[in-house]
C-alpha cells in the first residue's frame, strides 16, 4: 500500500510539480491538495495522509500555526515543511510547532523525497546547514544573540511578514481572521522589540526584511 501524502501550498504550479515528483515513486501517492489552512485541516480529517508537506506562506494563515494545529488534532499525521523563506530563521520554530523536517524550495528536487521516507522510517529531515546552526546554538546556549526578527513570536513575524508584502493592518486582519485590535497590539509589540518609533518605521523595515528574504 502506498503511504498518503498531502499537499499544502497556495501556489497550484508547486502542487501540480510536487504530485507528479511524488506519483512517480512507488511507495508514495498524493491524495490531496490544499491552497489554505482551513481546506488542509478538512482533508486530513477526511483523507487521513501519513505526511503532509506545507509551506510556510498560506492564504487565509500561516503554515507554523497550521503544523501546531496538524499535531494538536491529527498527531497521527507528520508535517515537512517545503518553504522558499530562509532555513535559518524558520527551521527552528518549525521544529517547534511540530515539523519533522524542512526543506527549502530551491533545492527540493531531491530532497522531498529524501525527507518523505526520513520522516516514514521515524526520524527528522533537515539540511546540513540547520544541523549546523542548531549544534551552534546548542554549544553556545544562553551566550547566543538573536537577531532582531528573531525574537519576534510566530504570530507577530506573520505580521511582520505580511506589512513587508504590502498588506495594510485591517487586510493582515482578514487574513489571519483574528481581530483589528488584535494586530494593532501585535504591530505594538514588534514596534516595542525592534526599537521603531511609529509605525511607518515598521512598515518600511518589514518591506525592507521581505525584500532580503526574496530568492536572488
Amino acid at each position: 500500500m502506498k503511504t498518503k501524502v498531502l499537499l499544502v501550498d497556495d501556489h497550484p504550479l508547486v502542487r501540480e510539480w510536487l504530485t507528479n515528483l511524488i506519483n512517480e515513486e512507488a511507495d508514495f501517492e498524493v491524495c490531496g491538495q490544499a491552497g489554505d489552512a482551513r481546506a488542509a485541516l478538512e482533508l486530513i480529517g477526511t483523507l487521513s495522509p501519513r505526511i503532509a508537506v506545507v509551506d510556510i506562506s498560506l492564504d487565509g494563515g500561516s503554515g507554523l500555526e497550521l503544523i501546531k494545529d496538524i499535531k494538536a488534532q491529527y498527531p497521527k499525521t507528520d508535517a515537512i515543511v517545503l518553504s522558499m523563506h530562509d532555513e535559518s530563521l524558520y527551521a527552528e520554530r518549525a521544529m517547534r510547532a511540530g515539523a519533522a523536517g524542512y526543506i527549502m524550495k530551491r533545492e527540493a528536487t531531491g530532497k522531498v523525497l529524501d525527507a518523505l521516507r526520513a520522516v516514514l522510517a521515524g526520524g527528522l529531515f533537515f539540511s546540513n546547514a540547520v544541523n549546523a546552526m542548531l549544534a551552534q546554538k546548542l554549544v553556545q546556549g544562553a551566550s547566543a544573540k538573536p537577531t532582531a526578527v528573531e525574537i519576534l513570536s510566530d504570530r507577530e513575524l506573520e505580521v511582520f511578514q505580511l506589512l513587508g508584502r504590502g498588506y495594510n493592518t485591517r487586510q493582515i486582519s482578514e487574513q489571519m481572521k483574528v481581530s483589528f485590535k488584535t494586530i494593532q497590539a501585535y504591530c505594538a509589540r514588534i514596534k516595542e522589540k525592534l526599537n521603531l518609533a511609529n509605525i511607518n518605521e515598521l512598515i518600511f523595515h518589514a518591506v525592507r526584511w521581505h525584500e532580503s528574504q526574496q530568492p536572488r
